[in-house]
């Protein structure tokens, strides 16, 4: 027998007056999540979870989440359920977030790189969850800066995110006027341009856009690239993983870092895991290989 309402919020651990989320349902929605991207969910997220999926309740007109737990959990419900994950996923995000991963890169790897593609040689960045755009085009616009005609070498920046919505935002290079600011003055001039018929909204230029392929990718499923990266973005992802799949992910990056490549990670990140023995700090929340003297220590 189902429970009567009263039953529920006497249970609940959440309730906002026009929902309750009781314990179980928090336990499902944080066990699918967990499972589907990694990110774990502890107690104290409830707040969040309520807040943010109670306008997908409204939506679909459902009275309760326990409904919208066994929707998301059937095989009907997987659109809905690629919806509780892009719900669910925080994707804070700003141009040049954490400028001096920017400066390394444009002063520590990017310019022997931009010497070997003059002469025709492959470049390929990553930028691992790259949210809705900012941080590849924030790259992109460093590879610029020392090479304008980037977008006519070999070079290309993978830009991911388990998110199909942010995605489409990365892909449209549409963004509003104020975010930009970040940008110093002499890049924003040159690689941003109005939008015809809306005074607040910019979009960035063709050779940027040229530079970044978007792609979807969950982090703990199958990566399908081959090659190298000369440097690896992954920053303000892996604070939201279990420290298993913190060790697991930073492991797998280290497999797809070009040996003079570098790997940048959010400012309370720390790598964990085998991965720790095979890089050394090169600066603030950036690590470089060790060599093989190094990395047998």
């Amino acid at each position: 027998m189902s429970p009567t309402l009263s039953q529920a919020r006497a249970r609940s651990l959440i309730d906002g007056g026009e929902y309750c989320l009781t314990a179980e349902d928090f336990r499902r929605i944080s066990a699918m999540i967990h499972a589907d991207a990694g990110i774990s969910m502890p107690a104290h997220k409830a707040t969040l979870v309520y807040s943010r999926l109670a306008k997908r309740l409204r939506i679909l007109g459902l009275k309760d989440f326990s409904e919208y737990c066994a929707l998301v959990a059937s095989a009907e419900g997987s659109g809905e359920r690629q919806e509780m994950l892009a719900a669910l996923t925080t994707n804070v995000t700003r141009f040049y977030r954490e400028p001096h991963h920017f400066e390394h890169l444009r002063t520590q790897i990017l310019p022997p790189l931009i010497a070997s593609a003059r002469k025709g040689g492959r470049v390929r960045l990553w930028s691992a969850a790259c949210s809705s755009g900012q941080e590849p085009y924030s790259i992109a616009l460093t590879v610029l800066s020392l090479l304008p005609d980037a977008a006519q070498r070999d070079i290309r920046i993978l830009a991911t995110d388990i998110d199909p919505n942010m995605i489409a935002i990365g892909k449209s290079g549409l963004y509003d006027r104020s975010a930009i600011e970040p940008v110093p003055s002499d890049l924003r001039q040159r690689w941003f341009a109005p939008v015809e018929g809306d005074r607040g909204m910019v979009r960035i230029a063709d050779q940027a856009r040229a530079l970044v392929e978007f792609r979807r990718l969950n982090l703990i499923g199958e990566w399908p690239m081959r090659g190298t990266f000369q440097a690896i973005f992954c920053r303000n992802v892996a604070i939201y993983f279990d420290d298993p799949t913190q060790g697991k992910i930073w492991s797998r990056m280290v497999t797809l870092l070009d040996p003079a490549g570098a790997l940048y990670i959010g400012h309370s990140e720390r790598v964990s895991g085998p991965a720790e023995r095979k890089l050394r700090s090169d600066g603030i929340t950036t690590y470089r290989l060790r060599g093989e003297t190094e990395a047998g220590r």
